[in-house]
């Protein structure tokens, strides 16, 4: 789990294709003092497993299904990425809760500067757009950030200096895909409403919701 505050970028050493999985190396500025093998990294807004490392670099196994769903098959030699080490028990939330877990990619429409902001114009598929809500929270290449503005299949972010100079959001263009990873509460709200029970008058009173 992580919660959407970049510590660091990466640059790409080398994506290696191993049939439909993949191998990639970064070189990175965070410190990985405390990463052990198996720990969990966030590159880009994806969950990948520490398969080995050294002080500066580490590597990572990158399955087919995060190459089919994120913009990690499209990564290149001196290519920049978002790091954030997986967070530790009592550790500082300051964004929210982020898996890792990558829900579609997106693409980027437009790109407003606004005072010292810059805002992002995001377009989503449609079926993410019932998990996005405006002044909830999505990430964006593992940025967690608010949602501005949510139209049918767009939503835009304010993007502040402090996050320009320290994530690799600053560097897209119009046209370029990014990862998206919506709030994992609705997605949970939406399961519980799925199951034969649902939720109805009773369960509500029993939690304590209504009074009876």
């Amino acid at each position: 789990m992580f919660t959407g505050i970049i510590e660091g970028l990466g640059k790409v050493k080398r994506l290696t294709m191993k049939g439909a999985d993949a191998v990639l190396e970064i070189e990175s500025n965070v410190d990985l003092t405390d990463v052990s093998i198996g720990d969990s990294i966030s590159v880009n807004g994806a969950c990948l497993t520490v398969t080995a490392k050294n002080k500066q670099d580490f590597q990572a196994d990158v399955s087919a299904e995060t190459i089919s769903r994120t913009t990690l098959k499209y990564l290149h030699t001196g290519n920049k990425v978002n790091l954030e080490k997986s967070l530790r028990v009592g550790g500082f939330v300051g964004g929210h809760f982020v898996l890792g877990h990558v829900d579609a990619t997106g693409r980027i429409l437009s790109q407003t500067q606004k005072s010292g902001s810059l805002i992002l114009a995001v377009e989503m598929n449609d079926n993410l757009s019932r998990y996005i809500v405006e002044k909830g929270s999505v990430a964006i290449d593992g940025v967690s950030l608010t949602v501005n503005k949510l139209e049918k299949n767009r939503f835009y972010v304010n993007i502040i200096p402090h996050t320009s100079a320290n994530t690799t959001l600053v560097m897209k263009k119009e046209g370029d895909w990014v990862n998206i990873e919506t709030d994992i509460l609705g997605k949970y709200v939406e399961a519980l409403l799925k199951t034969p029970r649902g939720i109805d008058k009773d369960i509500l009173e029993q939690y304590g919701f209504l009074n009876k």
